[in-house]
């Protein structure tokens, strides 16, 4: 099984927007030849988990996310959209499937609980905000996590655009980041309404990084996109 180095976490860029490709965009009947086209670019794979109750779709499993592990290095942060009764033996399952972060919902009644089983298997956790949760509900939860993750859009929806309040959140969660991160690096990742457009916006607003969809895996020149990136 490939696993990122050891310090994959302290060398994420600082100076450049971190790059988290999402599996959800790569092309189904490809994955393995998409996998290999961003691998010189992604600084993550993202991979959003929906069970069809806590958001609308049905999203990878972690058979799926298995194979992803068994062909490539990156660091692979998965993202649970489910029921809070199923939500520790889904960490179970994917900590087993090969994931090195992650992050689960605030708005689950178990957040707390599923943040010490994420550390207990050795892994990384994360907080995921939907759009209509306060940011400040993230404070009591940022000394036990390293990725924080505000989503610009309705949750397991594609193709929307970014909310009207999107950019005063990160601005908020930065912030709020910035307050307490003291002890630990916390990454600030936006996703959601991810577009040519909305990126300088968004990196502007404080966000770490973004989660990247179509706008790299539908485009053609993915060289010359990693470039923009770069220079944000």
């Amino acid at each position: 099984m490939s696993r990122p180095e050891s310090d994959w976490f302290d060398r994420l860029p600082t100076d450049r927007p971190i790059a988290e490709f999402s599996t959800w965009s790569a092309d189904a009947l490809r994955l393995g030849e998409d996998l290999e086209r961003v691998k010189p670019y992604a600084d993550l794979l993202h991979v959003d988990v929906a069970d069809g109750h806590f958001a609308p779709s049905f999203l990878f499993f972690p058979d799926q996310v298995m194979r992803v592990r068994s062909v490539s290095a990156a660091p692979i942060h998965v993202h649970l959209m489910v029921s809070p009764e199923i939500l520790m033996s889904q960490i179970d399952q994917f900590a087993d499937a090969g994931a090195d972060v992650i992050t689960v919902h605030a708005e689950s009644h178990n957040t707390a609980e599923a943040i010490e089983r994420i550390r207990a298997r050795g892994l990384m956790p994360g907080l995921v905000l939907q759009v209509e949760t306060p940011v400040a509900t993230l404070e009591p939860f940022l000394d036990r996590v390293q990725f924080i993750t505000l989503l610009g859009t309705a949750i397991g929806v594609k193709g929307k655009g970014l909310h009207e309040e999107a950019l005063n959140r990160l601005q908020e969660a930065h912030a709020l980041i910035a307050r307490h991160a003291q002890e630990q690096r916390i990454v600030l990742i936006a996703d959601g309404g991810i577009r040519h457009e909305t990126v300088p916006k968004l990196r502007e607003a404080g966000a770490d990084g973004v989660v990247l969809g179509s706008l790299a895996f539908g485009d053609p020149d993915l060289p010359a996109r990693m470039k923009w990136l770069a220079a944000l």
